[in-house]
């Protein structure tokens, strides 16, 4: 397992990656503060507001085809260039908007700048990181983590003002991320072979990517079933609101990074996987009962759950197969964020259709269903699990990064 130090010597080009990486993630989360605020402001429905989720994802699935076509012919740093301007110009235009079809139709534009970087942010890492792919993970993990928390707090502090400040927000970071990129990532040496679009849909034939990506999308619909849709159950202010998403994505970041990787060296992978997959099924089924404390503290608690996933998840998605990492991470997300595109439309239709406890009663079930697949399924994912138990104990013994 990687040591703190080691971890944190890294070149100044990996550094301004993952920095610009937390402000992407921050993305994601910019708006769940503000969902209320936003409905209220636009005369929205929250089915209609949950579009926002819907649209960034839909696209940023669709995109994932699209990123290793574009990254295999113009290079890393202009791929990254590309996504960061794309966010900036879409996040901007998000914040002028008059009307939700606008708004929704903006968050789109958003959604493939931000596949385009985020997906090439990863590879960018791994490749320029000092310590192999397993300290490279551990840093996009941690981007990813202190981005989902710091992105509820963002939108909670502008968003106070205006529901309009958390988009103008974003785009001036990204904004400063395109300059850092810019100034000190150099441009990575293009892969021998260009990426085609179907790479990524057929490196999924492989039944171990295939497998993790099938167990991805049940989680996936658990995940964003909580981010999504949990802020109109807890209807608290924005600072509220972004207190308690800030406090869930603290969570995510220190079971992603420190959490996770003791529990796959002890336990191993899958089992780590299954049993988070039970706990956060048996953890949105008791926030959908509970009471408002009791909600509050089941979504904070989310967290921990969603962060040890997030890391067994990404380790088996870049691993499993021997397609490359870029072409098999395409494929993976491609189909993961369809279910998170899906969780945010869905949950508040269904709470329309039956009554508040369905939606988290589904999601509870989407998430068993996780921890099937990878039960069903173990033998295509366990060679993986088994090198990634024996890659984080050398690790820890000799005091070395693995390859």
């Amino acid at each position: 397992m990687p040591t703190t130090s080691g971890l944190l010597r890294q070149p100044r080009a990996v550094w301004a990656t993952a920095g610009a990486s937390v402000v992407a993630f921050m993305g994601i989360g910019l708006v769940d503060p503000i969902l209320p605020s936003i409905a209220q402001g636009l005369d929205a429905t929250p089915s209609q507001v949950s579009l926002l989720f819907t649209s960034y994802f839909l696209i940023t699935a669709f995109a994932m085809l699209v990123t290793g076509f574009v990254s295999s012919r113009i290079g890393g740093r202009r791929t990254l260039l590309l996504g960061l301007a794309f966010v900036v110009v879409f996040a901007g235009l998000a914040g002028t908007s008059d009307s939700v079809a606008e708004l929704v139709g903006f968050r789109a534009g958003w959604g493939l700048g931000n596949a385009l970087f985020v997906s090439t942010a990863l590879a960018v890492i791994v490749g320029a990181a000092a310590g192999g792919s397993a300290a490279a993970i551990l840093l996009y993990e941690s981007a990813l983590g202190l981005g989902m928390a710091c992105g509820p707090l963002l939108g909670a502090v502008l968003g106070d003002a205006s529901w309009r400040y958390p988009f103008f927000g974003t785009a001036f970071l990204m904004a400063v991320g395109f300059l850092c990129i810019t100034a000190f990532l150099k441009e990575q040496p293009k892969p021998a072979r260009k990426t085609s679009l179907l790479d990524p849909v057929k490196a999924l034939g492989h039944g171990g990517l295939a497998s993790a990506a099938a167990s991805a999308f049940f989680y996936n619909y658990t995940f964003f079933t909580v981010l999504a849709f949990t802020p109109f159950v807890l209807d608290m202010t924005p600072y509220k609101s972004g207190a308690v998403f800030f406090a869930w994505g603290v969570l995510l970041a220190v079971f992603s990074v420190v959490v996770a990787p003791r529990l796959q060296e002890r336990f191993g992978s899958l089992k780590v996987l299954g049993g988070s997959l039970v706990l956060l099924a048996a953890d949105v089924l008791v926030l959908g009962y509970g009471s408002h404390t009791t909600a509050i503290v089941c979504t904070i608690l989310s967290g921990a759950f969603i962060g040890v996933n997030n890391t067994v998840y990404t380790e088996l998605a870049l691993g499993v197969s021997d397609a490359p990492r870029p072409v098999a991470s395409a494929g993976y997300n491609f189909v993961r964020w369809f279910a998170a595109a899906a969780a945010p439309y869905f949950a508040p239709k269904i709470e329309e259709w039956t009554d508040l406890h369905v939606p988290f009663v589904v999601a509870a079930v989407t998430a068993v269903l996780g921890a099937v697949v990878v039960a069903v399924r173990r033998k295509a994912l366990m060679h993986e699990a088994e090198e990634l138990t024996l890659r984080h104990a050398t690790e820890d013994s000799v005091g070395v990064f693995a390859n």
